[in-house]
């Protein structure tokens, strides 16, 4: 089990979780000025892209204040204006956590994890979410990582320290796992770094050689599927794509945490992108890029079900979910 210094080294403290790009520090997590999140029910949606099936799968919904940091580079009203303009709340944000589960002939492919045991009580229902639609933790051949922020990498062990896809080979970018592996960096980086540090430590540092595959981003890391490096929210940042029968997925990870505001506006900048001008050019171009295509596309910070359609929409876009 792990003890409480260990657990505030996954990233759990509030201070830490905030400045690591965390979208559930403590303090967010019941929020009690704001009410409670409601989780969709069921917490599934499937469809179909080609001849492959892509699940949705919530693992939770965090609500945090909305304040002054959470938009770098805009005016707070301006922010509240861009909410209040769709119908949404202006005081608060809800952050959903949307893993993804591709289903492809026979492989059983999952796309990030949510956070696992580590969360708060409206998190952590991905091992709910994956049984209800079908499917045990043991059917899991693949888990395909993006990035190295704790609500991606939590759910991939418990608090045991056990192995929760005992099966599957973990397949992470190699320019995000060699950033948050590197001693030299974890020395250098400011102190409200070290949690992530020491959470991507527990995470994959005693995971087994054949269980832990690196891929360099841009590359097949399946049959039918591509990854796309899109640096700038982490330094190894990176999207995947689905391609089945003439039809293509696009899983946009962390590209744009909120859609309502950074899809609307993808020149403005999250507290969460660690190299902000980065992730706005990979934003733009990436929008500009699955919007040609005529791309469905998925998101993990998405509203439910988490997947839909992005059009063009003022200087950005919107975000038109599947109904």
């Amino acid at each position: 089990m792990l003890n409480r210094r260990q657990i505030l080294a996954a990233g759990l403290a509030a201070p830490v979780a905030y400045a690591v790009g965390s979208f559930v520090p403590v303090w967010a997590q019941s929020a009690p000025n704001f009410g409670t999140p409601t989780l969709p029910t069921p917490g599934f949606r499937k469809m179909k892209v080609g001849d492959a099936e892509v699940i949705s799968l919530i693992d939770g919904i965090a609500r945090r204040p909305l304040g002054e940091e959470f938009v770098k580079n805009a005016p707070l009203a301006e922010v509240r204006a861009l909410l209040a303009s769709q119908g949404l709340p202006t005081d608060y944000i809800d952050v959903p956590f949307t893993p993804f589960l591709a289903v492809v002939g026979n492989r059983r492919i999952l796309m990030d994890t949510g956070m696992g045991e580590f969360g708060g009580p409206t998190t952590g229902k991905l091992l709910e979410q994956l049984r209800a639609a079908g499917f045990q933790p043991a059917d899991i051949d693949t888990v395909l990582i993006t990035h190295y922020h704790g609500d991606h990498i939590n759910g991939l062990r418990n608090k045991a320290g056990e192995y929760v896809f005992p099966k599957a080979k973990v397949m992470v970018p190699a320019p995000e796992h060699a950033f948050w592996m590197d001693d030299a960096k974890m020395a250098a980086a400011p102190a409200g770094m070290k949690g992530a540090f020491d959470n991507v430590r527990r995470t994959f540092a005693q995971m087994p050689a054949d269980m832990l595959v690196r891929f360099e981003p841009g590359s097949d890391v399946l049959p039918g599927i591509r990854s796309v490096a899109a640096f700038g929210h982490t330094p190894g940042h990176t999207l995947f794509e689905l391609t089945s029968a003439g039809q293509t997925f696009a899983y946009l990870a962390d590209l744009t945490n909120v859609p309502a505001l950074f899809a609307r506006n993808p020149d403005w900048a999250v507290a969460f992108d660690m190299d902000a001008e980065a992730a706005r050019r990979v934003r733009r171009a990436t929008f500009e890029r699955i919007v040609a295509g005529n791309m469905m596309v998925g998101g993990f910070h998405f509203p439910f079900p988490a997947f839909g359609r992005a059009v063009a929409s003022g200087n950005g876009y919107a975000f038109q979910p599947a109904t």
